[in-house]
């Protein structure tokens, strides 16, 4: 869309501070943070991805360990116990980090 048309308001400068330092968060312009906010559109912002990304790459080698046994008939059972937290473990972190992008707006 463009933006074709000058908006401007009178504004206390610690919420000023506050929409700079929330658009900088979300990776914004203060422009388009203001503009998705007044708007309705939710705006999320994602952090502690590092951890997620770990236990995924973790569950991810784990299952190329299983098929490369299974494939060999080296596995018939295997336990699934481990995978099966790891799991649960990404589960949880992506629900915190859900929960937290919902408060962000």
């Amino acid at each position: 869309m463009n933006k074709d048309t000058t908006f401007s308001i009178r504004i206390a400068s610690s919420d000023l501070d506050t929409i700079k330092n929330k658009a900088r968060q979300a990776r914004l312009s203060q422009s388009d943070y203001v503009t998705r906010c007044c708007l309705g559109r939710q705006v999320v912002v994602i952090e502690d991805l590092k951890e997620v990304t770990k236990q995924l790459r973790a569950i991810g080698n784990n299952l190329n360990r299983l098929t490369v046994l299974a494939n060999m008939g080296r596995v018939e059972i295997s336990n699934m116990d481990g995978l099966t937290q790891e799991l649960a473990n990404v589960s949880t972190a992506l629900r915190e980090i859900q929960e937290r992008g919902r408060w962000s707006r």
